[in-house]
């Protein structure tokens, strides 16, 4: 018979994260930018005092548990404090992705029901144009103090964010309640259909968060100051708001300015020593380093998740400027990242090329994670290396069914992702391509992903992207898509030849069209469905 334990049965709550953070690490810093400029400085403690005043106020305004307050906004200090005083009474944080199409941003206010909505000064003409759709939401509150507040003609109940806390008590009874009481609404980027929302219970987010800290992970500590680029309104900011709380590191929080130049001067002068977002963004800040011949004095580790990092970046911030990396995978439906790739004691002995290899593939699962593979009739695959299959997920941070849907997101209680990967005999996970993004060429499949690290390895190619288009012979045949580096003309020819020696005869691409740029979505993935729509008969003309 089994024995009950007889430890105390405290809920995990987002509440407890907070208040964890202004008792212990009260002192520590938050820097953030402020939309209009300047950097905003205080400390946990002043973070937590701010939210519990948030709390209030919503009350006051007739907000009460159960209810979903929707944001529109950058990664700042009252973001922060949103996403504590929000889920921490008991209602949803709904975050919203700016980069929405307005009509899905409409489509999603009103699916998720937002009785309120926070909103920076950036997004005000935004606001215009959708709220007279959004007939559910009853104060549209601009996180900005009077100075600075926008002109926001037409919208009925807009509210400044400074003075609707300002008269309210800093303290606040936070609730206690089951911990997988819902805590944060995320939707997807709806690149088919309309988006769908994906609900996190604040257990989640918590054992997510702590999963997340960990050595393997963020690495997270007192000695860290983290700068999180990846953005607070899409998969909670792979939980990092959170997991700096707990651990007591020092968070630095960018704003709207994300362009290469500004996150380099933030990560210097605010001796930033861990990153985190996509490619995109550390493609464009290796850019503005080489450019300007800049060293990185403090950032030692940066971590990557969103889409693959090109062995070539991987390589360059490591050798060159001594900054290790780690891909991190994860997904909406996972609340964050579900694995990480980190060298072992054992990877450290191998030499850099082969490091640099390992920490190419998105890594191992973390804890609370557990990772497959299967083919196309639902049989396991083996874990050695060479398999390919849909990559699916389970653990106790991964979605069981989408919000306010009657029917199960999971397979046999597996959630299926939609990637196809491998996976090796030490649990070594590789995202070999989407299954909508994989190409099928002559019954055999070609990853785009695989194609695209290649070339970029290329001195001439500042971005690339390949996509599979019909083809009267193969079915499908790779297009590739090269935006160049500034001052560079690269020809069809000589990257084709540079493609030669590192892929397949069968997988070059028939065709290297040069772009200006790339379509790049809200969450900064490049959007190959409207590369698709464009170049998807090239072959058949």
């Amino acid at each position: 018979m089994l024995q009950p334990g007889l430890m105390m049965d405290r809920p995990l709550l987002g509440s407890s994260v907070i208040e964890h953070g202004a008792a212990q690490f009260g002192d520590v810093e938050i820097v953030s930018r402020e939309t209009h400029g300047p950097l905003f400085r205080y400390s946990y403690a002043q973070c937590a005092m701010r939210s519990r005043k948030l709390a209030n106020a919503l009350a006051a305004l007739g907000l009460q548990a159960g209810d979903v307050v929707g944001s529109i906004a950058w990664n700042n200090h009252r973001h922060m404090e949103a996403y504590y005083g929000v889920s921490g009474s008991g209602m949803l944080m709904h975050t919203c992705n700016p980069r929405l199409q307005p009509q899905q941003l409409i489509y999603i206010i009103n699916h998720a029901e937002d009785a309120a909505v926070l909103f920076d000064a950036t997004f005000a003409p935004l606001i215009k144009g959708i709220a007279a759709h959004c007939p559910n939401v009853k104060a549209w509150i601009c996180m900005s103090d009077n100075a600075n507040m926008p002109a926001v003609d037409g919208v009925n109940n807009v509210i400044c964010y400074e003075e609707l806390i300002a008269p309210h008590s800093e303290q606040f009874e936070w609730p206690e309640f089951d911990e997988r009481t819902g805590a944060a609404l995320c939707y997807t980027s709806g690149t088919t259909g309309n988006p769908k929302g994906v609900l996190y219970s604040h257990r989640a987010i918590v054992l997510n968060a702590m999963s997340g800290c960990m050595p393997s992970g963020l690495s997270l500590s007192t000695k860290a100051t983290i700068l999180p680029v990846v953005p607070m309104f899409h998969i909670n900011a792979w939980c990092i708001p959170y997991g700096a709380t707990m651990s007591g590191a020092r968070l630095v929080l960018p704003g709207p300015r994300l362009d290469g130049a500004s996150l380099y001067e933030l990560m210097e002068t605010e001796r930033v020593t861990v990153s985190a977002g996509v490619p995109t963004i550390w493609m464009a800040l290796m850019q503005h380093v080489e450019q300007h011949k800049l060293r990185f004095s403090s950032m030692h580790l940066t971590v990557v998740g969103g889409s693959a990092m090109p062995l070539s970046l991987i390589t360059k911030f490591s050798d060159d400027y001594g900054v290790e990396v780690r891909h991190g995978w994860g997904m909406t439906e996972t609340t964050a990242a579900a694995t990480f790739s980190s060298l072992t004691s054992k990877d450290m002995s191998l030499a850099p090329a082969e490091q640099h290899a390992i920490i190419a593939r998105q890594g191992k699962s973390i804890f609370g994670s557990e990772i497959k593979i299967v083919d196309e009739s639902g049989t396991t695959l083996p874990r050695d290396g060479v398999s390919q299959g849909e990559l699916l997920v389970r653990g106790h941070s991964v979605i069981s069914s989408y919000f306010k849907s009657d029917s199960s997101a999971l397979v046999d209680g597996w959630f299926p992702t939609g990637d196809i990967a491998s996976i090796d005999a030490t649990g070594l996970m590789q995202i070999r391509d989407r299954t909508k993004d994989v190409i099928k060429s002559g019954g055999e499949w070609i990853s785009s992903i695989d194609i695209e690290n290649a070339v970029m390895a290329h001195p001439s190619v500042a971005m690339a992207a390949v996509i599979g288009v019909p083809h009267p012979k193969w079915d499908e045949r790779p297009l590739l898509l090269i935006v160049p580096t500034p001052n560079c003309t690269p020809t069809r020819d000589e990257l084709l030849v540079f493609l030669a020696e590192q892929i397949a005869k069968w997988w070059l691409p028939d065709d290297v069209i040069f772009v200006d740029s790339l379509p790049v979505g809200g969450t900064g993935k490049v959007q190959k469905n409207e590369l698709r729509q464009k170049y998807g008969s090239v072959f058949n003309t």
